[in-house]
């Protein structure tokens, strides 16, 4: 017999090739992806259930005779089926029937139900059951709980399970590949791969439907470690694939480093300089460096990358530094200007909201080497841009940016100053730091730098939760700040993608302020203004001519005002904790204390409660994420487009965290043959949405 991996759909029982195409929604195309499509709970139908011992709320298989059957006009026209045992009675109701269903329903008729028991009218009643009637050729109660699958439109629960057991009988006939050798795996893991497929399919009566519910049945156990293997072993993969590139090395100018360093106005802190040696040890290597560099807000990030980009500089290379929005690009465009022109650097920039003319100078300082380092957008990898040689591209944000924009820019660095695999070194930045869990699972391709250790004198943020039915004790603590000298954000968060009800909600929200503000100057930021109405409002509110800003999530990041003390955030509950601390980040810049208002909806539910609270407790970035990650899950934190969907079958991160560094060193284990390690991921991941591939 064939392996199951080999066998398509089609050769199962029922399974032609139109039904074969909305099976392939669910990503089914073999006998072995039916098998690793697993329940997503069970249903317990092997135990009869005694009228009188009924709980409401529970689902429960009842038999019994049939005693009446009436069509009875409440509300609701509904058949209402009066079934007894022989410890008491209870009611059946359907709301949608046919006469031949009544039929059946004939009183002496017995029945077995399933269903869930609920209070109703008459007593304890089943709404809807699944019903079948008993009889000599009645199939018996099953013996094994029964399963709920995943399903798509088109697809039954009943049909998919005629096809599971199709292929567990194949399984039982031919078994399934182990591809994991048990000498590496600990004593409680080998679990025989075919034994865990044909349990989970079909746990048997008994089984602990807690421990399954969990996902903690050793069973559960075994796949998980093998899926979240799968992942980690593609990564690598990716990781090789990058290695067989090359890149330039760049070891620098010392005196330029000298120089810089000479002209700050403080000392790097140690977390800093631990991350700058890392850096320097990359790019000193002739393959590319791909390190992801985490810092909490305010942590000196943008420090670092200009001493990586003066290691590209000192090398006579350019550096590209690449920003999710303008605002953010035209703060790094400031910062790199104000440390490197005074030594001679010349610095470029590029946006979206260029005029022509300033764009060609540009393109042309680029294209020749004369602008050596290029702050831009995602203007930056549009095909006009030429450089004269790209080695090292920064990306902040990177979260922000699909996987494909970013493979387009470090191919603006392919072949330049040599052959056509060569690559620029990547320095990917990002404020929104990533729990362990995830950067472990999900960046396996990345080497990982945090800067886990914040400048000094920067002031911690008093953090308050307070229900939006007291707003208005709040817009007059934003009046008292003002008065005192103070500046403040005001930022409007919507549920809504729409930029245009973003920008609608600010603009409500910056005119009722104005009419109870008085006195106070106030200006608004949105995704919907031009580039330069939003860099006027920035500038001015920089300047200080400007004491309340009304925003959308829009200044997120890149926003540095010391004077700024007070953050108000409508709507909270709406943002993930990430997104929150960030914002928050805004204030907390200066030499007084500052203090951010979650300004919530009421009433909150449970988990916005919880979410809150974790912000208030946590001033750790790190801290926060972890918390974000047990409540929202890893799409939410990192993005659906940037995930590519972390869809795993049976493996949860946060749940199955303790397994990542056994499958670290399975992963890294000699005795994993290739043939295995590839069959791996085929098994898990070929019919699959995959992650970056840059």
């Amino acid at each position: 017999m064939t392996d199951p991996a080999d066998q398509p759909v089609t050769t199962l029982k029922g399974v032609g090739e139109k039904f074969a195409q909305v099976l392939a929604r669910l990503h089914i195309r073999t006998v072995q992806d039916l098998l690793f499509h697993l329940p997503l709970r069970y249903q317990d139908r092997t135990r009869v259930t005694p009228v009188a011992a009924l709980v409401p709320g529970v689902d429960t298989v009842i038999e019994g005779e049939v005693r009446a059957a009436d069509i009875v006009f409440g509300r609701r026209r509904s058949l209402l089926v009066r079934l007894q045992d022989g410890s008491g009675t209870l009611s059946l109701r359907f709301f949608h029937f046919t006469a031949a269903q009544k039929q059946r329903f004939t009183p002496g008729t017995r029945l077995r139900c399933y269903g869930e028991a609920r209070r109703g009218s008459a007593g304890i009643e089943l709404y809807h059951p699944e019903t079948e009637v008993i009889g000599a050729d009645s199939p018996p109660r099953p013996e094994t709980l029964t399963p709920v699958y995943p399903l798509t439109e088109g697809v039954s629960q009943a049909r998919l399970r005629g096809l599971v057991q199709q292929a567990l009988e194949r399984l039982a006939r031919s078994g399934v590949t182990e591809l994991l050798p048990a000498g590496l795996l600990p004593e409680e893991m080998r679990y025989p791969m075919a034994e865990a497929l044909a349990y989970l399919h079909a746990p048997p009566a008994g089984a602990d439907l807690e421990q399954l519910l969990q996902g903690m049945h050793p069973a559960q156990q075994r796949l998980a470690l093998e899926e979240l293997l799968a992942h980690h072993l593609s990564l690598l993969e990716l990781r090789r694939k990058g290695d067989v590139n090359t890149a330039q090395p760049l070891p620098g100018d010392p005196a330029l480093e000298r120089d810089f360093r000479a002209q700050l106005p403080f000392q790097l802190t140690g977390a800093q300089e631990r991350v700058c040696r890392e850096i320097a040890a990359d790019l000193a290597q002739p393959r590319p460096m791909m390190r992801l560099l985490q810092g909490d807000v305010g942590a000196g990030k943008t420090l670092v990358a200009a001493l990586a980009a003066l290691r590209a500089i000192g090398s006579a290379t350019q550096v590209a530094v690449m920003a999710p929005t303008e605002i953010l690009a035209e703060q790094h465009r400031r910062n790199f200007s104000a440390w490197l022109e005074p030594l001679g650097v010349r610095v470029a920039s590029l946006t979206g909201g260029m005029k022509a003319a300033e764009r060609r100078a540009q393109l042309s300082a680029i294209a020749s080497g004369e602008a050596q380092v290029v702050v831009g957008t995602h203007a930056l990898f549009q095909a006009d841009v030429v450089f004269h040689h790209l080695a090292l591209v920064v990306i902040d944000e990177q979260h922000r940016f699909g996987v494909r924009q970013r493979l387009e820019l470090r191919q603006k660095g392919s072949g330049t100053g040599g052959t056509g695999n060569v690559q620029p070194h990547q320095l990917i930045m990002t404020a929104t730091p990533i729990p362990r869990t995830l950067a472990m699972s999900v960046f396996a391709d990345l080497d990982c730098s945090v800067i886990d250790e914040l400048p000094p004198g920067r002031q911690p943020i008093n953090t308050v939760a307070i229900s939006g039915e007291r707003r208005e004790e709040v817009i007059e603590r934003v009046h008292r700040a003002v008065a005192e000298g103070r500046q403040a954000y005001w930022v409007c968060t919507l549920i809504e993608e729409s930029e245009s009800l973003q920008a609608q909600a600010a603009e409500s929200t910056a005119c009722e302020l104005a009419e109870v503000l008085d006195g106070v100057r106030i200006a608004l930021v949105h995704g919907r203004l031009r580039p330069a109405q939003k860099e006027r409002a920035m500038a001015a509110f920089k300047a200080g001519e400007v004491d309340l800003l009304v925003a959308t999530t829009v200044i997120e990041v890149g926003v540095d005002v010391p004077n700024a003390s007070l953050m108000i955030i409508e709507n909270p509950e709406r943002l993930g904790l990430a997104q929150l601390h960030q914002l928050r980040g805004r204030v907390g810049r200066g030499s007084v204390a500052s203090h951010c208002v979650l300004l919530y909806g009421s009433p909150l539910s449970q988990n916005g409660r919880a979410r809150l609270q974790a912000l208030r407790q946590h001033s750790d970035g790190f801290a926060i994420a972890e918390e974000d990650l047990r409540l929202r899950g890893p799409g939410e934190i990192l993005g659906t487009r940037q995930t590519g969907e972390i869809a795993h079958r049976i493996a949860d991160l946060q749940r199955d965290a303790p397994l990542l560094p056994l499958v670290q060193r399975i992963a890294a284990a000699a005795e994993l043959s290739n043939e295995s390690r590839q069959r791996l991921v085929e098994r898990w991941l070929q019919n699959r949405p995959r992650f970056a591939e840059a």
